[in-house]
């Protein structure tokens, strides 16, 4: 590991990033250097713009993908490096405003009729009605569901940001959740993998369970 990795990120875990945010922004770094071919700290601001110019027109990723990389970079540059004049010249890309998708009621059910099993039927059952990211409804535990009359409550653990939050838990998701639990006895995920419990289900696999909808 060089010592320049290591700085970055010593440097971002003393400032409390999410593990997947460290991994996502060490990728960015190592994309932008195997790009030019040396090493991240001998490029200036030109350069980088140049690079997220070639990620939006030649690779057509999308403008939230190329913003994480703007996060990265502004976090390299001026954090890692100390080049905070460098750091506030990298735009950010005007993200396009898009509205959420709502699924009627029809679309729901045929959501998750199309579930494979319980365990995934329960799981988007949970992200739906809870609100939750598929990152987080996959590292929820166990332990983070609150059914006490006075509280109906999940606790979200290092959500978006890696901050904690709760979100509300309806009567009929409580239903749904203890339905589940009775079944599938899962004991410290509460949504583990079907090939090892001791790890959460996984975040693709979830994704493709809701667009097998389509």
């Amino acid at each position: 590991m060089s010592s320049l990795r290591q700085q970055m990120i010593d440097a971002m875990v003393l400032r409390g990033l999410a593990r997947r945010t460290q991994q996502a922004y060490l990728s960015v770094v190592a994309q932008l250097a195997a790009h030019y071919h040396c090493s991240p700290d001998r490029l200036d601001g030109a350069q980088v713009k140049a690079w997220l110019l070639h990620r939006i027109t030649e690779r057509h990723l999308a403008y939230t993908t190329v913003n994480q990389a703007v996060c990265a970079l502004k976090f390299f540059f001026d954090t890692v490096l100390g080049r905070r004049a460098e750091a506030i010249t990298i735009p950010y890309a005007h993200t396009p405003q898009r509205q959420p998708e709502i699924l009627s009621r029809e679309e729901l059910a045929r959501l998750f009729e199309a579930a494979a099993n319980l365990r995934t039927r329960t799981l988007l059952m949970t992200a739906y009605a809870a609100g939750l990211r598929v990152s987080e409804v996959c590292a929820l535990r166990v332990a983070d569901i609150d059914s006490a009359p006075d509280r109906m409550c999940i606790r979200v653990v290092a959500g978006k940001g890696g901050k904690d939050r709760y979100t509300l838990l309806s009567p009929n998701l409580l239903e749904a959740l203890r339905v589940y639990w009775r079944i599938c006895k899962p004991r410290v995920w509460l949504f583990p993998r079907a090939t090892d419990a001791a790890q959460p289900f996984d975040i693709s696999s979830a994704q493709r369970a809701y667009y097998r909808k389509k």
